[in-house]
């Protein structure tokens, strides 16, 4: 008896045939093998909002092998991803190889492991045609605002441009942050520190000046600032009050997947494409020496935070055989996800715990090995003790000013022996203090006064735009990741450093579209829009009545938008930069052409001077001399080379820094790695040394 089974990839149809054994035939689709057409809308608006699918062009050999293989199996499973976009495939597989949408034929897999297929192949259940609804929806949704939204632009703004239900809000968010710095006006404020220490002591620590005379002050300028250094510098600085605590940290729970691209982001300075893509290869399946091919982590798209009783208890032995019992919590940790969050999925966890990162990283390599230790600790520092510590708060008067010093010890380090959660947030600096009791006097080694000014917001990174787009209900935990490389790819934001910056042709397309389609670049709007789909999907909403609702406001948008700018042309506004044309001495501009960005002259026509962008980094080559440039490869890697080219020759993938060699006076250099160090590359220097070679995610055998 033979059985067909459909998956997405050949990866997962690998590891899942080792599984099912000769009885089964596993064979792979390539994603999608039916899709709307491309260069035409292919939504029949007079019949219900009908889409009209068509095989994907250049698969025809596939789906031919599909219905041959199809054909001579007693058994068709349809077991692609356990989403929105798995449901459709298997969807549109059924109707190519015509089969009953009303059989149990389809199955999903949580964990591509020995015991997950057993369990999916155990349930197998029909084709969900609440999801198939929710799917077609979103689609159609995306499809009416691109092919329709899209040309309005190319009259308005300039040809070639494209629009996006979800990514056009996500523009919009990242140019309203860039105004929201742009107009920020820094107050200056100063802090006042007196360094301190105990009678008898030689340990110093800090304390922050508070107020005078019992009131709560803001130093705002350096005469006010130096009033107090003075006065405090002649009075007797007094312990007045220690009040000590006790706090509890509580670990991060396991990862989402808007939880793992933000930490990725944060933490290994993955994009959210790169995350997803390393994430995929763990769950569909890798090779791990001892245990053979398997999948390493459960599905990487939910925003679950549930795990099942069997991870539970697994993590709980390991960390008691590890750790100790002390670190074992005396309850079951339970996180409570979020209220729209779809619960089919556990949150994202390793298979099996027991396969730590040292024991994969013989089998594993690059980002998917950083990546399943992120998750891997994430997942059991989440099942760990809290952290205790102790606080302790000191109030100080000098005369009349008042000054205060926090710290805190480790009383039990609990999860944190594993593992912490990174945030974008700037947290006060606490230290350890040294042996202190009231009323007693203290030694005055110095005052410091410092100047500082408030801070505008930060621009949006991948990941605090992530968590922007999560909180505000725009888009699901699969979208995040194309969301943000649509926008980038669109020329609408730039990725500078970390940094997500809006284009001169993003703000402009994003001011034409909000002042024209408030309804469609609303981030209610579109929240509410992203809650429909849900509701599509649990079978409380009909999907053809939440497009009629979405188009009748749409096309009134349209029309209002085509009759107010008829006849009129929004001219994106050039980047003027610093560079001088050496033709006419003009100003040269930044200018998007086929090829991408290049420099030209702002007196064209009259003068066609162009020129290709520079960036060049710190530094000087420590060969020639000549400046240093910073440059990309193909595979998107940043690396530094001399500006006298093949002249010169010399090239570097580490980074040139501001710091000169003392003893040859060349540019040290720095490698990308957390915690490296500049040094000296100068060839024939007697202090120039190779830096200790940094770990890319495998360690050696004999490492323990």
């Amino acid at each position: 008896m033979s059985k067909l089974v459909i998956v997405e990839s050949p990866a997962k149809a690998k590891t899942i045939k080792k599984y099912l054994g000769e009885d089964y035939n596993v064979i792979a689709s390539m994603g999608h093998i039916r899709d709307l057409p491309k260069g035409q809308i292919a939504i029949d608006f007079d019949n219900n909002f009908k889409p009209r699918y068509i095989n994907i062009p250049g698969k025809s050999k596939l789906i031919k092998e599909l219905k041959e293989l199809s054909a001579n199996s007693d058994m068709v499973y349809l077991a692609t991803d356990p989403d929105r976009e798995g449901e459709a495939i298997s969807w549109h597989l059924a109707h190519i190889l015509k089969l009953d949408t009303q059989q149990e034929n389809r199955v999903t897999f949580g964990e591509i492991t020995k015991k997950g297929i057993a369990e999916g192949m155990a349930n197998k259940r029909t084709i969900d045609m609440d999801l198939i609804d929710a799917q077609q929806a979103r689609r159609v949704l995306d499809r009416i605002v691109g092919y329709k939204l899209s040309p309005f632009l190319w009259k308005k703004v300039k040809g070639g441009l494209s629009a996006g239900r979800v990514q056009s809000v996500a523009v919009k968010l990242i140019v309203d942050r860039h105004r929201e710095i742009e107009r920020f006006i820094p107050q200056e404020y100063w802090n006042v520190d007196a360094v301190l220490s105990p009678s008898g002591s030689a340990k110093k620590f800090k304390a922050r000046y508070q107020g005078t005379d019992g009131k709560k002050v803001t130093v705002e300028n350096e005469a006010q600032a130096l009033q107090i250094k003075q006065e405090s510098e002649n009075a007797d600085f007094v312990i007045e009050k220690i009040t000590k605590g006790e706090r509890k940290r509580v670990p991060a729970p396991p990862f989402t997947t808007s939880s793992l691209q933000q930490e990725a982001s944060r933490r290994l300075g993955f994009t959210a494409l790169r995350t997803m893509r390393a994430a995929q290869t763990l769950y569909e399946g890798v090779e791990v020496q001892g245990y053979g091919t398997l999948g390493l982590i459960t599905y990487m798209r939910t925003d679950s935070l549930r795990i099942s009783d069997e991870a539970y208890f697994a993590a709980k032995n390991y960390i008691g055989e590890k750790y100790g019992d002390r670190y074992v919590p005396g309850y079951r940790r339970n996180y409570k996800s979020k209220a729209n969050s779809q619960d089919a999925h556990e949150a994202i966890r390793p298979t099996n715990v027991n396969i730590t990162p040292q024991l994969a990283y013989g089998s594993l390599t690059g980002d998917v090995a950083k990546l399943y230790k992120l998750i891997w600790e994430r997942f059991m520092a989440s099942q760990m003790a809290d952290c205790v510590q102790e606080t302790v708060n000191v109030d100080i008067s000098a005369g009349r000013h008042r000054y205060k010093a926090t710290g805190y010890t480790v009383l039990f380090d609990g999860f944190t022996a594993l593992y912490e959660e990174q945030t974008d947030e700037k947290k006060e600096k606490e230290t350890a203090l040294p042996p202190l009791e009231n009323d007693t006097k203290l030694k005055l080694r110095e005052i410091e006064a410092e100047q500082k000014f408030t801070q505008p917001p930060s621009e949006y990174t991948e990941a605090t735009l992530i968590k922007a787009l999560e909180e505000n209900g725009i888009g699901r935990p699969s979208t995040y990741a194309p969301i943000i490389h649509t926008i980038i790819e669109r020329g609408y934001v730039e990725r500078n450093a970390k940094k997500l910056v809006p284009t001169a042709l993003g703000i402009t397309v994003n001011d034409v579209l909000a002042s024209q389609f408030d309804d469609i670049v609303n981030i209610k709007f579109t929240a509410g829009m992203e809650d429909s789909l849900d509701k599509i999907e649990s079978g409380d909403r009909e999907w053809t009545r939440v497009i009629r609702e979405f188009y009748d406001i749409f096309r009134a948008d349209l029309e209002k938008a085509e009759k107010e700018m008829e006849g009129q042309k929004v001219k994106v506004p050039d980047e003027v930069t610093d560079e001088i044309c050496e033709l006419c001495g003009k100003p040269m501009v930044i200018k998007n052409g086929r090829f991408g960005k290049f420099m030209a002259c702002s007196g064209f026509p009259e003068c066609k001077n162009t020129k290709k962008i520079v960036k060049y980094a710190k530094g000087a080559c420590p060969k020639c001399g000549g400046r240093m440039l910073t440059l990309t490869s193909k595979r998107g890697r940043i690396f530094y080379a001399c500006e006298n080219g093949t002249e010169c020759g010399f090239m570097s993938w580490e980074e040139p820094t501001d710091k000169v060699c003392e003893s040859c006076g060349s540019t040290l250099f720095k490698k990308a790695a957390k915690g490296a160090q500049p040094h000296c590359i100068k060839e024939g220097c007697p202090a120039a040394a190779p830096a200790a070679p940094v770990a890319r995610g495998r360690k050696k055998k004999t490492d323990k």
